[in-house]
């Protein structure tokens, strides 16, 4: 009987693949949206709408000027070729250069917007000239028409903005979902490997993991895009840093210092935990000598002010994404615009001293 082969080596592993977020492109992206939404221009029913805008103000402006229905019937006609060309030629302009109008600041882009409706306004008014209808060629004529394109183009551009404005609270809701359900399985990833490295290193405290594992999973599986008391959020840091005590066990010490006034603070769902988790991910996991993690939330002006602090090992861990802080900053200002407000920074240990350096994520908040 021949030998059985031999076993090849086990490749299960409890660990997981790095994720690959690129919170930079994802911001580039969301920023082209939004200003795709904002001048769509390229849209048909859009560009009928501004065809229709721009002669509906010529024809107010052919009455202010004829002497007579028919003198108005025959200016109107004029001005309705001039703005009918005017409008579509700034329009196919405008939705040729959309990429790169997007990638300039505001006041560029304003600028430029306008200087193209100048000129489409007096590329509209030289076959006019031509045919004779569009006056007596002179320099002062043919500013008044390109500032009557940079006015049109500048009207447009507002209707335009405060359209993009209305629909502004919606796609907002829309994003604040979309990254809840996000952090949903990268949050859930953790949580069930951290468990299952307690149950096979001490099993005799499986059942205090799991019940605050399933206090996690509650907190994971809410409603998507539900706001919670600053209160919740650190009951729910509570829970994941007792099942990380368990974990590193004297390398891991939290520190906990908590204004109960900063407990009513509204934020979004799971906007802490990520904080947390950095904090024990990127300075206490590549420490072997551990850390120390400190959660601090106080009122300061008016506010609540929350900072997730932790020490860091003499060798850098591995580089994050930058999806964390990404995440976290962009939630906080779906919901309270500028009210709030997330930054970090490192604090060196002084000199010769042999403390570590600690870094600092601080959230701040409205309280009411």
């Amino acid at each position: 009987m021949s030998p059985a082969p031999p076993t090849a080596p086990s490749t299960r592993s409890t660990g997981f693949a790095t994720s690959r977020f690129d919170p930079q492109a994802e911001e580039r992206g969301r920023v082209q949206a939004q200003a795709a939404a904002s001048f769509d221009v390229c849209h048909p029913a859009l560009a009928l709408r501004a065809v229709l805008l721009v002669q509906a103000v010529l024809a107010v402006v052919a009455l202010t000027l004829a002497e007579g229905v028919g003198a108005w019937a025959g200016l109107q006609a004029s001005l309705a070729f001039g703005g009918v060309g005017g409008t579509l030629l700034w329009l196919v302009t405008v939705c040729a250069l959309r990429r790169p109008l997007q990638a300039l600041g505001t006041a560029p882009r304003a600028a430029l917007v306008l200087a193209l409706g100048a000129l489409a306004a007096l590329a509209a008014w030289w076959p006019l000239l031509w045919a004779g209808l569009g006056g007596v060629p002179q320099p002062l004529r043919g500013l008044g028409v390109a500032l009557a394109g940079a006015g049109f183009a500048a009207l447009l551009w507002a209707w335009l903005d405060l359209r993009a404005r209305i629909w502004q609270p919606a796609n907002a809701s829309a994003r604040l979902a979309e990254l809840q359900s996000r952090i949903r399985p990268h949050f859930l990833f953790n949580a069930l490997n951290t468990a299952l490295a307690l149950v096979r290193v001490d099993p005799a405290r499986a059942e205090a993991v799991l019940e605050d594992l399933a206090e996690l999973f509650r907190a994971a599986l809410a409603e998507v895009g539900a706001t919670v008391s600053l209160e919740e959020e650190l009951t729910l840091a509570r829970h994941y840093l007792a099942i990380e005590e368990l974990r590193f066990g004297s390398r891991l010490a939290v520190q906990w210092d908590i204004d109960p006034r900063v407990h009513a603070a509204r934020v979004p769902a799971l906007v802490l935990q990520p904080l947390v988790e950095n904090a024990v991910r990127h300075g206490i996991e590549p420490s072997a000598q551990g850390g120390r993690v400190k959660l601090q939330a106080q009122v300061q002006r008016g506010q609540a002010v929350v900072t997730v602090s932790n020490t860091l090992g003499p060798r850098p861990g591995l580089p994050g994404h930058g999806m964390a802080l990404h995440n976290v900053r962009e939630r906080l200002r779906l919901l309270h615009d500028v009210g709030a407000q997330c930054d970090v920074w490192r604090e060196p240990g002084a000199p010769g001293s042999g403390q570590p350096d600690v870094f600092h994520a601080r959230i701040v908040l409205p309280l009411n």
